[in-house]
């Protein structure tokens, strides 16, 4: 499950649980929509409760969504405390062209992400 709120240049992801194919789809809606406006926008992925993600139809989606969007984001902010190889690999395949930078602390990485 996933909660998201969004600002004019901002998309905050907190993973709760498992993140499943239609968590990506919702994220990948909320994204596509913001990038309507034509700026890069910075995203914020909360990771600290995630316990799992289902990766058959997941990674799929995000290998067609990243190839298609990859100069689209500017920042990506992951906050977590582990598992960051696995989501290091995942995030630097899907954002290719982003600074991509890991938290422990969420507000540290949401200033950073909103700056």
């Amino acid at each position: 499950m996933i909660n998201i709120e969004k600002s004019s240049s901002l998309l905050n992801i907190a993973v709760m649980g498992e993140f499943t194919f239609d968590d990506f789809t919702q994220f990948e809606n909320l994204a596509l929509d913001m990038l309507k406006g034509g700026n890069r926008i910075n995203l914020l992925f909360d990771l600290r409760a995630m316990i799992d993600y289902s990766v058959d139809v997941v990674w799929e989606e995000i290998r067609f969504f990243g190839r298609d969007h990859n100069h689209d984001f500017g920042k990506i902010a992951v906050i977590t405390s582990d598992q960051w190889q696995t989501w290091q690999s995942w995030l630097s395949r899907l954002f290719v062209d982003s600074d991509i930078r890991v938290f422990k602390e969420y507000k540290e990485g949401k200033i950073w992400a909103e700056s």
